[in-house]
């Protein structure tokens, strides 16, 4: 089988969804790479919310993201994506286009810091909760480090959870449909 880029499978999903005015959320900031991407198709009055427990995360969102005329489409908190709900103001409940995750731990960084299960699971209940009839939730699973086989597990499982009528889930694998294989969660809120 061939290998395919599951972070550019996820943006080929996502970008689709997204048009100017769109709010979205980048659950797990990191390098900043889906957050950029988010804000290129919010722009110029739409918004896109990031969460990173990392303040290094953040810094580099930013840094990342200014050389992007609208930086003041973005907001970065400082916090675990397990209180979204609580950080996105009340009225864009149920109005969010697009939330992205990438588990893990942050490319560059120290492998020691990763997402943990019970912070993702409690982040994917809030985050079906705030999308929108028609948004997406993307959720890049890496069962292959320390802690990942188990959080994969866990986010396969709530995805099979989810009431059939009112989400759509695919799951797509990067390379071979093996156990140790990342793999990309598409879910769809009918």
């Amino acid at each position: 089988m061939k290998r395919i880029s599951l972070v550019k499978e996820a943006h080929n999903l996502i970008k689709d969804k997204l048009q100017p005015g769109n709010i979205a959320i980048d659950a797990t900031v990191g390098n900043g790479h889906d957050t950029l991407f988010l804000l290129e198709h919010i722009t110029p009055t739409g918004r896109v919310y990031g969460f990173d427990i990392q303040q290094a995360a953040l810094d580099c969102a930013r840094a990342r993201c200014e050389q992007f005329s609208r930086p003041d489409c973005l907001t970065l908190i400082h916090a675990s994506h397990a209180r979204m709900t609580e950080k996105i103001p009340g009225q864009q409940h149920g109005k969010i286009s697009v939330i992205m995750f990438n588990l893990g731990y942050l490319p560059g960084g120290d492998k020691s810091i990763i997402t943990q299960t019970d912070s993702t699971l409690q982040a994917l209940h809030g985050a079906s909760r705030l999308l929108a009839p028609g948004g997406l939730i993307t959720i890049l699973a890496y069962p292959g480090h320390a802690g990942g086989d188990r959080e994969t597990e866990q986010v396969e499982h709530w995805c099979g959870q989810l009431g059939k009528q009112a989400f759509k889930v695919d799951t797509i694998y990067g390379a071979e449909h093996k156990d140790s294989a990342p793999r990309l969660f598409a879910v769809r809120k009918t």
